[in-house]
Formats: C-alpha cells, sequence, structure tokens
C-alpha cells in the first residue's frame, strides 16, 4: 500500500490516518533516515509537542547536519504516532543520514550551493516547472495552492474508499514523470508546491545531480521495502513517502540493479536526535526545500473539528484586539458571510486561506494592510515552537543548557521577546551570564538591546529569540566542553590566542568579564598584555582602551576582581599618550576623520578610568629631551610654545598650564596629604591627557578636524576659558589658513551630535568669528568646502538650525529681546525680563488651582513666612 503525500499538506494528513485506520497494516514504512529508527518511540512521549524535527549532524564535524522537520498536520508525523500507538513497527526507508552529510561535504567542497542558498532567482520559468502547477493548469486553475485546497485540503474525509485520492495522485505523478524523463526532473522545481519534494533536497542545484541523487534514494527505499515485505509475508506494508517517489516505487525493478546504485557511497558517522523546530521554519520563504506558504494556517484546519472558517475568523479578531485594535463580534460574522460570498463568487467548494484574507482587509482591517501584516506574521505564519522531552538524545552541553534555563527560568520561546534585567538581583545576574556566555560560544539565543528605562550599568536588555537552528550551534560548541561554563572559558581561551588584533582581544575581554569566565581571564590578560606591548600602531592601541576601560565598570556591579584589568588599561592609555600626538600629524581626510574618532574615545575612556589602580609610573624623560606630554608654559590665551625643551638643564620641572610647577615624579609619587606618599592611582591619567590634547590643539601638521576636535574636549573639561577657544578659532579662520582646512577645524570643533549647534546658539562670539569667516571665503573654493559645512549643520536638530538662522539674518550684536535694538528671538536679552515673567503668574496660580494669595511664603510682616498656608499646597511654589 503506497500513500503518496505532499510533505506538511493536512489533507494528505487526514487522508494517510483514514487509509491507515482502513488497512490496519502491519508495519508503517516512512521516508525518513533510517538512523531515526530508536527515536520513533518518543513520538508519543507526553513532553513531545511538533513542531520538532529530526537532526543528524557529522560526528567529527557537528556543523555539517540535516534536518527533517514534522509538524502536526504532517502525514509522516499522523502515520508514526498511529503506529506507536497501535504498537505497529514504523521504520524510515529513506537514504540514510550518514550518505546525506557525506552526500553534502561533497557538495560544500565543490562549491555548489547548499539548502540554505535558496532558489536560484534567474533560472528560466520552463526549467522550474512546477508539477502542480501543470495539474492545477490541467483543472482551469491559476494558482496551484488554490487548486491544491480545493482538490485535496477541503475533502471531508470519510467519504468513499480513503485510498482514491492516493491512486488520483500517483497516477498524475506517474503521468508527470513519463513526460519529464527526458527533461529536466521535476525533483529540481519549486519545493514550496512539490508533492513529495526531498525536505533534505534544495532548489538551484545542477538537475543531473539533482536526478541520479534521487535515483539512488528511490533505489534504496525498494531495497527495505523489499526487506519489509519478506519479514511480514502476507502482512499488509504501508508506505508514506512523497508523491513523488510512489511511481518509482511501484516500478519492477532488478534487485542487482539497485544494489549497483548505492555501491561505494561515501559515508559519515553521524548522530541523530530530536529538537523543538518552528511554523516559521516550516515556511517556504525561510529557503526550506518542502516549506510551505501558510503553516498557521494548515495547523488551524489540521486541528479545526468543525467550521474552520469560523473558527479561524475569531482567531485573527482575538489577535487584534489583543494589539488594540476595534474588532467586535459584528465584525467577525460579516467576515465569514463576506468569505463565503466570495468563495462562491470564484466557484470555490469552501472559503479558502485567500477568501478569509480578503475578508479579513475589508471587514475587520479597514482595507489596510499593516495589520494584515500582523495577522500574517502571528497566524498564517504563526511562531509555534515545538518540545522534545527530556529523554531525547543530546550532547552533554545541551543537556547542561536544558538545565540552567530550567533552573533559571528561561524558557525557549519563537516569539522575539524583550527581557529587562537588573543585575542587583542574583537570578537576573546568572541569566546575564549564561547569555553572555552563549554569545561567546556562538548560541545567539538572545541580543543586547538598548535599555529604555534607565541607563545604569546594572540594567540590561536582551532580545530573545529561539531558532531552530541554535540546536545545531550547541552541538558544534559541545567540542569545548560538556557545560555552558567550561565551554566558554575553553572557547574564550581559544579565541584570545588566535585573535588578529588588539582590539579583538579587548573586547574579548570585555566580553569574559561579562559572562562572569574567571578561569578564563588570566590567558586572556596573558594575551592581551602581550599584544599592548608590541602593538605600535597607535590607531589600535586607541581602539582597543575605550573597550578595556568600559570593562572595569563591570566590577562594582558583579564583583569581578579588575584590578588586573585597570594596570594594563593604565599602561595602554600611557603608550596613546605618548603616540598619539606624532601618529596625528600628516593625515589625509579619511584618516584624520577616523583619528578624530579615535581621540573621543580615548577622551571617554580616560573620564570612566578615574583613580582605578596603576603601575609604577614611568620615569621622567632625561634633562634637555623634549616630551610631548610635557605641560605647556602657558596657556591657551599665550603664544605657542610647542617646540620649546621642558626641563630645564638643571633637571627642574616645567611649569604647568597654568605657570604652577607640575609635580616631580622622578623620585616616587606625588605625595597625598599631609606628605605622606600616596599609594598609585590614576589621578594624573586626565591631567596628562589634557596636556596631549593642547599639543593637538597648536600643532599645525595636526590636520583641522582633530585640532577644532581638541579645542571643543579643552573647553568642555573647563580646562580652556571661552576667550582662549575663541582666540584659537580666530586663529584658525584666518586669512591665512586654506578655506577646507578651515572649514575642518569648524567641523571638529561643533561638528556632529556634540552640541556645538547650542555652543554656538550661546555664544554669540563664536558664533560671528564662523559667520565672519563664512562670509569671507572666495568664491572659487566655497564649493570644496560647501560638503563639510552641510555635513558638520546637518547633524544639528531642526530647532537649533532654526535659531541660528535667525541669530545669523540678525547680526551679531542685536541678540536683544523685544526691548532690544533689532527684531530679535525673544528669550535672549542679557538679563531675565522681569515684566514678561510676571505676566506668566495668573496662568500658572489658575493652572496650580491657587487663590490669589495662596502659596505666598514671605506674607508676614517684616519678611516672616505666612503660617496659615495649608499643609496640601504644592511645596516651592512661590508666586
Amino acid at each position: 500500500m503506497l500513500l503518496g503525500v505532499r510533505h506538511h499538506g493536512p489533507g494528505s494528513a487526514r487522508a494517510v490516518r483514514a487509509a491507515l485506520e482502513a488497512a490496519r497494516p502491519q508495519v508503517v514504512l516512512i521516508e525518513g533516515p533510517p538512523e531515526a529508527d530508536p527515536l520513533i518511540p518518543l513520538v508519543a512521549h507526553e513532553e513531545m509537542r511538533p513542531p520538532v524535527a529530526l537532526l543528524a549532524h557529522a560526528v567529527d564535524e557537528p556543523g555539517r547536519s540535516a534536518f527533517w522537520p514534522l509538524a502536526e498536520f504532517s502525514p509522516e508525523w499522523v502515520a508514526l504516532r498511529w503506529a506507536v500507538e497501535h504498537d505497529v513497527p514504523a521504520r524510515f526507508i529513506d537514504l540514510p543520514a550518514a550518505h546525506t552529510l557525506a552526500w553534502q561535504a561533497r557538495v560544500w567542497a565543490a562549491g555548489e550551493e547548499t539548502p540554505e542558498d535558496g532558489p536560484d532567482e534567474d533560472r528560466a520559468p520552463d526549467v522550474r516547472t512546477d508539477p502542480l502547477a501543470v495539474l492545477a493548469g490541467a483543472g482551469g486553475y491559476d494558482d496551484p495552492e488554490r487548486w491544491w485546497e480545493d482538490v485535496v485540503e477541503h475533502r471531508s474525509g470519510g467519504e468513499g474508499d480513503p485510498l482514491a485520492p492516493f491512486l488520483a495522485l500517483e497516477e498524475a505523478m506517474g503521468a508527470l514523470r513519463e513526460t519529464e524523463e527526458d527533461t529536466v526532473p521535476a525533483s529540481d522545481q519549486d519545493p514550496g508546491s512539490m508533492p513529495g519534494r526531498d525536505p533534505g533536497s534544495a532548489p538551484g542545484r545542477d538537475p543531473v545531480a539533482e536526478r541520479d541523487r534521487d535515483l539512488v534514494r528511490e533505489a534504496y527505499m525498494r531495497l527495505r521495502l523489499r526487506a519489509a515485505r519478506r519479514e511480514f509475508p502476507g502482512g499488509e506494508v504501508a508506505v508514506v513517502c512523497g508523491a513523488w517517489h510512489v511511481p518509482a516505487l511501484r516500478r519492477k525493478v532488478a534487485v542487482a540493479a539497485d544494489r549497483a546504485l548505492l555501491k561505494g557511497l561515501p559515508k559519515a558517522k553521524t548522530d541523530m536526535t530530536w529538537v523543538p523546530w518552528t511554523h516559521r521554519r516550516l515556511a517556504r520563504s525561510s529557503g526550506y526545500g518542502a516549506g510551505i506558504a501558510s503553516p498557521g494556517w494548515y495547523g488551524h484546519l489540521f486541528a479545526a473539528p468543525d467550521r474552520p472558517v469560523e473558527r479561524w475568523l475569531t482567531k485573527v479578531a482575538g489577535l487584534l484586539r489583543e494589539e488594540d485594535r476595534i474588532v467586535s463580534s459584528a465584525h467577525v460574522i460579516e467576515a465569514v458571510r463576506l468569505a463565503g460570498t466570495l468563495a462562491a463568487m470564484r466557484g470555490r467548494p469552501l472559503p479558502g486561506l485567500s477568501e478569509t484574507t480578503d475578508a479579513v482587509r475589508a471587514v475587520m482591517c479597514e482595507g489596510s494592510d499593516v495589520p494584515l501584516a500582523l495577522v500574517h506574521d502571528r497566524l498564517v505564519v504563526g511562531d509555534v515552537l515545538g518540545e522534545v522531552p527530556a529523554d531525547a538524545p543530546a550532547v552533554p552541553l545541551q543537556r547542561d543548557l536544558t538545565r540552567v534555563q530550567r533552573r533559571l527560568r528561561l524558557k525557549p520561546e519563537a516569539l522575539e521577546r524583550e527581557l529587562e534585567l537588573d543585575l542587583r538581583k542574583d537570578t537576573d545576574a546568572e541569566r546575564s551570564r549564561l547569555l553572555h556566555r552563549l554569545r561567546l560560544l556562538g548560541v545567539h539565543w538572545g541580543e543586547p538591546a538598548a535599555s529604555r528605562g534607565s541607563t545604569g550599568t546594572f540594567r540590561e536588555t536582551w532580545r530573545l529569540r529561539w531558532e531552530p537552528e541554535l540546536s545545531v550551534r550547541v552541538a558544534e560548541a559541545g567540542v569545548w566542553g560538556t557545560t555552558v561554563l567550561s565551554a566558554a572559558t575553553a572557547r574564550a581561551e581559544a579565541d584570545a590566542v588566535a585573535a588578529p588584533g588588539l582590539a579583538d582581544v579587548t573586547a574579548l575581554a570585555e566580553r569574559c568579564l561579562l559572562a562572569e569566565l574567571p578561569d578564563a581571564l588570566p590567558t586572556v590578560m596573558r594575551v592581551l598584555a602581550d599584544r599592548a606591548a608590541l602593538d605600535t600602531d597607535v590607531g589600535q592601541l586607541a581602539q582597543a582602551l575605550p573597550a578595556l576601560v568600559r570593562s572595569l565598570r563591570y566590577g562594582d556591579v558583579r564583583g569581578t576582581d579588575t584590578g588586573a584589568l585597570a594596570e594594563v588599561a593604565a599602561g595602554l592609555a600611557e603608550r596613546v599618550f605618548v603616540g598619539l600626538p606624532p601618529a596625528c600629524a600628516a593625515l589625509d581626510r579619511d584618516a584624520a576623520e577616523e583619528m578624530r574618532r579615535h581621540v573621543d574615545a580615548v577622551h571617554g575612556a580616560v573620564a570612566l578610568l578615574g583613580d582605578a589602580p596603576t603601575p609604577t609610573p614611568a620615569p621622567s624623560p632625561a634633562p634637555g629631551r623634549r616630551d610631548a606630554l610635557a605641560p605647556s608654559q602657558d596657556d591657551a590665551l599665550g603664544p605657542s610654545q610647542d617646540d620649546a625643551p621642558i626641563p630645564s638643564q638643571d633637571g627642574a620641572p616645567a611649569p604647568g598650564p597654568s605657570g604652577v610647577p607640575a609635580p616631580d615624579r622622578r623620585d616616587g609619587p606625588a605625595p597625598g596629604p599631609g606628605g605622606a606618599p600616596a599609594g598609585p592611582g590614576h589621578g594624573d591619567l586626565r591631567t596628562r591627557w589634557q596636556r596631549v590634547l593642547r599639543v593637538l590643539s597648536r600643532r599645525d601638521t595636526v590636520p583641522g578636524v582633530i585640532r577644532g576636535r581638541s579645542v571643543r574636549l579643552l573647553l568642555d573639561e573647563g580646562e580652556l576659558p571661552p576667550d582662549g577657544a575663541a582666540r584659537l578659532m580666530g586663529l584658525a579662520l584666518s586669512p591665512g589658513t586654506p578655506p577646507v582646512d578651515a572649514a575642518a577645524w569648524i567641523e571638529g570643533f561643533v561638528g556632529g551630535g556634540s552640541g556645538g549647534g547650542m555652543l554656538l546658539v550661546h555664544d554669540e562670539k563664536l558664533l560671528g568669528l564662523v559667520d565672519a569667516w563664512l562670509t569671507g571665503v572666495p568664491g572659487e573654493v566655497f564649493t570644496d568646502v560647501l560638503p563639510l559645512l552641510r555635513r558638520t549643520f546637518s547633524a544639528y536638530e531642526p530647532g537649533v538650525r532654526r535659531t541660528l538662522g535667525e541669530l545669523v539674518r540678525r547680526g551679531p550684536g542685536t541678540r536683544g529681546g523685544p526691548t532690544g535694538a533689532g527684531p530679535g528671538v525673544p528669550g535672549f536679552a542679557a538679563e531675565p525680563d522681569a515684566a514678561r515673567a510676571d505676566a506668566v503668574v495668573p496662568v500658572v496660580r489658575l493652572l496650580l488651582g491657587l487663590g490669589e494669595n495662596d502659596g505666598d511664603t514671605a506674607g508676614g510682616e517684616g519678611g516672616e513666612p505666612d503660617r496659615t498656608r495649608h499643609d496640601n499646597d504644592p511645596v516651592g511654589v512661590r508666586t
């Protein structure tokens, strides 16, 4: 008894169940890998809930794997359940997974497309002939899916001969195979609409190779079928397989010919287990070879006992109500009537998915496709995630992960959800460590997201979504250890040794702290120290420092000892300080912009580094030798002394930025309070960094964008007075400076999202300098500076740009309010306008519900407070 089916077709599933109930076979043979025979009893386990999939992976290379998905409405799953429930032997008869994975390895080695590559959209339509499309066209349908629904899915099931649909489908497929024998095999066609399409095959492959593989598979199936007939002589043998293979299994072929096809096939050692699957991965759009367009709809058709349209539209109404859409019972009634009317007009026996979708769009969505897209995503496709029992075979790492998930109450779900964690709580801290460790292992179950409620380091937000492929990633990670902790530790140590750059090692150190891997940190820190000592690229050092310093923050919340990390970070900062000024000289535009980003990152890192422990300070330079980090002999208002020797010949320390001698560190650390020696610290790193910024701000060989940015950082830190910044801007925008270089200086000073627009709004002198320079740019070079200016000012908020335009229109010196000399924008007077402020007092009283004299805290004689105010008056409100 050959039962040809369409994979994941609910009509085929109902027909298979009816045929098995009528025939009562002694054995059931099912298309699938024979290695999974020991796993068949698990289908009756109370914890087994489809959709699930058989996962086969190569033992020596877990990433080489194959899936055989099964849903509740899959004919193969129905056959398995029937066999187990009736104590009938069930066996898989397809080509073993050992040969399938070996064939897959050969395809990959040859550089051919793999199942994940998806269909070749450029292939000619005549080569991709769809068997269902041919049958649908013969029946007068232009849509193969609608033809399949009308002919198979909408059958009542229980009337007439239960084998009749299989005989009709076998006859149709036999005719198609006869017409296709001398052309491209239909097994290479559109996989989603193919009855009996091999789940492991993929479109876009070489037709000859695909044909040969189908012949091999069918030869193996015939051998298994002969063996079952010998084992159960005189008994009924039921075979559930793709409809495309039925004519080949019915054909008389010599045993020797079948064995000849199987001789010499490559093999690979494999492991097999059950894994959860999702409806989304059953969808054709996911790239699955035997995918269907609407898994959720098919699941509903299979599970609904009666009135499928009414029940479906009720589900849709419930979903839309959850999304705060106004949908009533009247909407459901009208949608049911409209779907039935559309089916009658289109000559269909029952409303299908297209009719119900049109009815939902017209009645419940008011013609909008936006809520309809939600219905398609949540219901038509669906996010159902299957479950497998704990008894199913699994690698030790998967078992440990499952145990931890249950202990932390983190259930894998197919629907994406956000998880807010408070790291001050033990459970949330453990959840964070688990997710970070899995990311280290390449199991991206969760992705970090920006926290909406808080910016504190004790808050974390994750987006969680479990995909079936993550089971393969867990199997791959099993080579690193048997538990999540041991595997993440081993993987981190291996990644540290193999990291290509210093920035990669620092990022890895940060991830180790987040994942709390104390056994891996020594190895990572040793590699980090070695790389930092040998790396001479200042750009890489500057890129590595922020991640390293950022990691220090986690010591407070997570209780991690970051002393060694602080020591490496301090040494790295010292090397950046020394090497940055020379590295910023003679850069082109792109390199200068990249270096500006490094300067910003180092500035933020120095601010975070604070007073963490540091190694012993490096000795000062020899007398007479120039140090790029030495303090200048004047502040920004004085002449540049960049090229003057810093220390005198007698070794006296040079004066600081304000003429005060800098502390001499050659004889030890600076004295603490009361003259006692202070312990090592990073308190002077910020001062040394400010000296570096001063050097960068005055060197002519440094690109303008870096000089301008250095001046801005000094101004924001309060180390440079506004007059000093105005003087440096005046020098940068002087007529002797090339316009392009001047525009780059402006971009560095006020560009980007650094608040430069508000600085110009509130500092009339700086705005006047920019305005005067811009109006004096010669016309022949204006087009050269225009892109830089557009990039600078386009990053401002619209309100800031509008205010700047008003101020420039009125011209400098006319910032007055209504009483000022010009027609200016209100609110920019030198002093507050008391008369205008008093005008809003009655409105404020009215809004707060106060009387004429309520809230007067100074109403008593002699300035004494008024003691008669009520206890429930607003605190702090004065009129």
